[in-house]
């Protein structure tokens, strides 16, 4: 039960990983539970020749990845253009770095109401957006802007090149009224 359960919050939480401490806080375990669930999962993954994930340990945070027998199809993947394509919540973090920024993960976190790390590390990783200093409050979290290759991506010049935020907010104004049952 424990199993799926973590294989779930794993997939969910991506390339970013979840803390032991947390996932044993999240499935009200103790860590001993967690530790000794988490290497049967490791052993179980490992020897199943039908997954082609296993899982990993780095510091303390797990996370789910590829097996190394993979890495030549998943490279042909990444190669043929099919991963190119952004998700929808990559999307969002995009769409509020541009109009936003610069802007702390914590702050695009607030926007959307859901947790943007994955879609941040994606960005990153695809040079859409950059760290761009430090804000200057307590943790000092890094500051995010889009990049050179964000223009070139989308085909404009600058920021001002963007459609107004005015056009979005009079959408989900609309939207809010439908859904609220107003014409």
């Amino acid at each position: 039960m424990y199993q799926a359960k973590i294989m779930a919050l794993l997939f969910v939480a991506g390339d970013q990983g979840i803390k032991e401490k947390d996932l044993a806080e999240l499935l009200e375990i103790d860590s001993a539970a967690l530790r000794q669930t988490m290497e049967q999962l490791a052993v179980k993954l490992a020897s199943d020749e039908e997954s082609g994930i296993k899982l990993a340990n780095f510091n303390s945070r797990y996370k789910l990845i590829t097996k190394s027998e993979y890495s030549e199809l998943l490279t042909k993947y990444f190669k043929s253009g099919l991963g190119t394509k952004l998700s929808q919540a990559a999307l969002e973090v995009l769409s509020i770095v541009a109009y936003r920024q610069p802007i702390t993960r914590i702050e695009i976190d607030e926007i959307r109401g859901v947790q943007s790390s994955g879609s941040i590390n994606t960005l990153l990783a695809r040079s859409l957006i950059m760290e761009n200093g430090k804000k200057n409050v307590p943790g000092h979290p890094n500051l995010y802007v889009v990049t050179d290759d964000f223009f070139d991506y989308f085909g404009i010049k600058s920021l001002k090149d963007l459609p107004p935020i005015e056009k979005f907010e009079n959408i989900q104004e609309e939207n809010i009224g439908d859904f609220n049952g107003e014409s």
